[in-house]
């Protein structure tokens, strides 16, 4: 098998920049998703503790709160799975880039179904993402009304 001269590698590799800083970017926004999920949890455990101990009223809103954190926890799941595509299609991507250019093979369609569909798994992780902050603001919601009502009534 003979290379192609360096000539015609040096375009691929600036091609294939775009797809490594995707990586990179979406690599922040994968750290950025695991802690949120580590937060979810570790705050589900510090209700599910103090729901042992609470008043039947609390018992009920810490309730909802844990619902509303096992679903955040869910959602979140999925988004970084998601992401965790989304980098697996380009890595794909940028491996099929350099196969294409070694082995003088048309992959035009196999690259454009590689990055439709990197792109499309960001933008379901991005949506889910989005969804999971809705979630963490209702849960916020419940325990705001909570205290705001201890106020009222105390």
């Amino acid at each position: 098998m003979t290379f192609p001269p360096m000539s015609e590698l040096i375009p691929v590799l600036q091609i294939a920049v775009g797809p490594v800083i995707l990586i990179s970017g979406v690599g922040l926004l994968l750290l950025s998703m695991t802690n949120r999920l580590g937060r979810a949890i570790d705050r589900a455990r510090i209700l599910r503790s103090e729901w042992s101990i609470a008043g039947q009223p609390a018992q009920t809103r810490t309730v909802a709160q844990l619902h509303i954190l096992w679903r955040r926890a869910d959602i979140i799941r999925k988004s970084i799975i998601l992401a965790s595509l989304s980098l697996l299609l380009a890595a794909c991507l940028i491996i099929t880039l350099f196969a294409a250019a070694l082995t003088r093979w048309d992959a035009g369609g196999v690259i454009v179904c590689l990055f439709a569909g990197c792109l499309l798994a960001l933008i379901g992780s991005l949506i889910l993402f989005i969804w999971d902050v809705n979630q963490a603001l209702a849960a916020l919601r419940l325990e705001l009304e909570d205290a705001l009502e201890q106020k009222r009534t105390g």
